[in-house]
């Protein structure tokens, strides 16, 4: 299958690069993968529109303010690193502008006069040591929302909190599980009264999410590896909604990744785990029935992960609907249920 097959012509335009004003304020659309139709509501119907005694199950991870600059001691110009993974007290794999010219030995200065030195190259990853321990508080402190590249502004306080869902609690994620930005407390209330089961999986989302796919055909590209967590709570939920046939319903691919790497001859992997799983057309679901998800880039293994669920010119023929009916697209932007 060609990469090719998975364009679709968006407008700048569409792309939403403020969130609501208020948060769930936000369209909407359902798609019934097997009638093969799709109608068009407000967020605060999801209740409504899901199966009583269905589990939805959630990323919880949490956003880090991972950007932060620093100064290069050779040059004395100002670099922009994206702390990804902690390896240890002081020493992180980042990501970083113009990684070419970041060799190994290269020494920076950030905030609080820390030197951090590249010590390994790793593609377009980087090994920083640092000479004092960087620990969340640091990171907290003097880091920045890593916003996607897509938005086009810088970020500002109002960011801190909505691109962040309301339950998130483990910390780790590069970029937010978008799919659950749309919720609020009194939306999550709305669905346990009407006797919908949720359930939380964590999984740190790497900046892998938005890398594109480069090779010609599909099958060639080489996922990235994420880590994900199970709790025995979590576990039982989903094997128990499972053998009694009710209903599971994923929020955001992360979870649908999660889902489908976790279960096994009839069981969740519990603990930490990673996952390198590539769903895309062809691919058999074991174990989620629906997706409630945003609106996803042209040529993206996201894209081609809501086409497993749904079929790939059913799922770019509802993306032209949106775009029709002035959907916002991507992180900040509306959302559609599969079902």
């Amino acid at each position: 299958m060609k990469t090719k097959d998975f364009f679709f012509n968006l407008p700048d335009y569409a792309i939403a690069q403020f969130p609501t004003e208020k948060r769930g304020d936000s369209k909407l659309m359902l798609i019934d993968r097997k009638t093969k139709q799709y109608f068009h509501y407000h967020i605060s119907a999801l209740p409504d529109l899901i199966e009583r005694d269905s589990l939805l199950v959630f990323n919880n991870s949490k956003v880090r303010k991972a950007r932060i600059s620093a100064i290069s001691q050779i040059s004395g110009t100002e670099v922009e690193f994206l702390f990804l993974k902690k390896l240890n007290d002081v020493t992180w794999e980042t990501l970083v502008k113009k990684a070419k010219q970041r060799k190994v030995g290269s020494k920076y200065t950030f905030a609080d006069s820390v030197t951090g030195e590249i010590i390994e190259e790793k593609g377009e990853y980087r090994i920083i040591s640092f000479d004092k321990i960087i620990d969340e508080n640091y990171l907290e402190k003097h880091g920045h929302i890593p916003l996607p590249p897509y938005i086009k502004r810088n970020d500002t306080k109002d960011d801190d909190e909505r691109y962040q869902t309301v339950y998130a609690k483990t910390i780790g994620s590069s970029a937010a599980p978008t799919a659950g930005l749309h919720f609020t407390k009194e939306l999550l209330s709305a669905i346990a009264n009407r006797g919908i089961e949720t359930a939380f999986i964590t999984l740190h989302v790497g900046l892998g999410t938005f890398l594109p796919v480069r090779t010609e055909s599909i099958e060639d590209h080489v996922m990235h590896k994420e880590y994900f967590t199970i709790d025995e709570d979590t576990a039982q939920k989903i094997e128990k909604a499972k053998s009694e046939g009710r209903k599971i319903i994923a929020v955001g691919t992360t979870t649908v990744r999660t889902l489908e790497s976790a279960w096994q001859n009839g069981t969740i992997k519990r603990g930490e785990n990673a996952t390198s799983i590539f769903i895309y057309p062809g691919y058999t679901f074991n174990l989620i029935d629906g997706l409630f998800t945003n609106f996803h880039t042209p040529e993206s293994t996201l894209l081609m992960l809501v086409s497993a669920l749904a079929g790939k010119d059913f799922i770019l023929e509802c993306y032209q609907e949106a775009l029709q009916k002035n959907y916002r697209f991507f992180s900040y932007g509306d959302a559609m249920l599969i079902l």
